[in-house]
């Protein structure tokens, strides 16, 4: 009988354990998010990424950048710039048209939300406040992003605000 109480108190304590990890790595996704669940509601629910959080923020190669949801692609590297959002920063879009606006009044103020023509995946705002010569400053979410590096890239640095 004795032998019987302790084998439960071992089942029960694995079981304990074992539920513990399994909510402390439920509770590492919500804070850290699962990318793919993220990324679902990025691009078709409007979400927006955290700020400082993604991968595109502090990285500036040499190459196109492109919809997260179809392929197409949308910003040169050429025009991505440091703005300290906390988000990847464009001065402009490619001109293949593939960049769309709509107004966007959520969260009580009128914003400019851009998203992919083809798809029609969120991508994130534009704003007036870039450098020049376009004033305009894309702020896009990472994860909405792909990217694909030049063929002859030189791996660079920072590059500070314009």
């Amino acid at each position: 009988m004795k032998s019987v109480i302790i084998i439960g108190i071992i089942v029960l304590l694995i079981a304990g354990v074992m539920f513990t990890q399994n909510k402390a790595s439920r509770a590492v996704k919500s804070v850290m998010g699962d990318t793919s669940a993220l990324r679902q509601r990025v691009l078709w629910e409007k979400a927006t990424e955290m700020p400082f959080s993604g991968v595109f923020d502090e990285f500036f190669e040499d190459g196109t950048y492109s919809c997260a949801g179809c392929g197409t692609e949308l910003f040169k590297s050429n025009s991505k710039y440091n703005s300290g959002c906390g988000w990847p920063a464009f001065s402009s879009a490619m001109t293949n048209g593939m960049v769309e606006e709509e107004v966007d009044n959520s969260l009580g103020m009128r914003r400019v939300e851009v998203h992919c023509k083809k798809c029609k995946a969120h991508l994130g705002h534009v704003f007036e406040d870039g450098p020049a010569p376009t004033g305009l400053r894309y702020c896009i979410n990472s994860i909405s992003l792909n990217f694909t590096a030049d063929k002859t890239q030189i791996p660079k640095q920072s590059k500070e605000k314009k």
